[in-house]
């Protein structure tokens, strides 16, 4: 069983996985959205590859650790998803992780044009990381 990560934005979708023993978690694409028919069909595609524990959604809170407009929005198509796939869904606080994902990304010397396309794929791996770090330390 593995867990899937998601950094959830208005124009892209982050999408990462985890190793089969809920160790790791690794980029797998970003999704550009177009409509929630086509998000689904992209999300399905990547979904039917694995079996699947559950989902892992960045929430992103404001600093002061309030639910803002865009994290409504983000737990909206979370409940979206377990209706059509029938999949739990997992929030997890998402904030600074793509400051944190920029960061790397520097540090890597990624030019700014890779840079673009890369952000929410590696923020999706910090969200994922991050709770399976958690589940992991409290086995």
């Amino acid at each position: 069983m593995r867990y899937i990560g998601l950094d959830v934005g208005d124009r892209t979708i982050g999408v990462s996985v985890s190793d089969p023993l809920g160790f790791s978690a690794q980029g797998l694409k970003t999704i550009r959205r177009k409509s929630l028919d086509y998000d689904f069909e992209e999300l399905g595609k990547i979904f039917s590859n694995y079996e699947i524990k559950e989902i892992v959604i960045g929430l992103p809170k404001n600093m002061n650790g309030t639910i803002g407009a865009q994290a409504e929005k983000t737990m909206e198509f979370g409940k979206q998803i377990k209706e059509k796939f029938g999949i739990e869904i997992v929030y997890w606080d998402e904030r600074l992780t793509t400051m944190q994902a920029e960061r790397a990304m520097i540090e890597g010397n990624l030019s700014r044009k890779k840079r673009k396309g890369l952000v929410d794929k590696i923020a999706s791996i910090y969200i994922l990381q991050g709770y399976l770090d958690r589940i992991s330390s409290t086995k």
